[in-house]
């Protein structure tokens, strides 16, 4: 028996709930552009001078992240998020920085403000397990 799909037979995964590709690549966009603003300097200031690579690793890993193509995780030989980021020293100022740039991003770039709670729901614990921890901890 042949089954006809429907709105109520299909799930769409986040990356498609929020636009797919064009949606995560403004995402990605805004969230650097917003980064450049003097309220992010310290968050600013971890980053290399050109931020062209970081923006299509931050458009290839939410790609991912999101339940989309994981052509860049492949490229990659796999990706371990808090590894990438444990040498940055993360404390909870920069980490806050990097939150309220994201919040920003989501709302230049258009993402649907339920798909943009929901997306910030899900970031901010992982953003919190990047704080640098133990001797040698830069205050916030």
């Amino acid at each position: 028996m042949r089954m006809s799909m429907t709105a109520e037979t299909v799930t769409l995964s986040p990356y498609e709930k929020i636009g797919g590709a064009d949606a995560v690549r403004r995402l990605a966009e805004a969230f650097y552009d917003v980064m450049d603003a003097p309220d992010f300097a310290a968050l600013r200031a971890m980053h290399e001078p050109d931020l062209g690579p970081m923006r299509e690793a931050l458009a290839g890993f939410l790609t991912a992240w999101l339940g989309g193509p994981r052509d860049w995780i492949t490229s990659q030989g796999g990706f371990c998020i808090m590894s990438r980021h444990a040498g940055m020293g993360i404390t909870e100022g920069t980490r806050a920085q990097w939150m309220a740039a994201m919040r920003k991003a989501l709302d230049q770039a258009g993402i649907a403000p339920q798909w943009a709670d929901k997306m910030t729901q899900a970031l901010e614990p992982i953003s919190r397990g990047m704080l640098r921890r133990g001797p040698g901890a830069l205050p916030a």
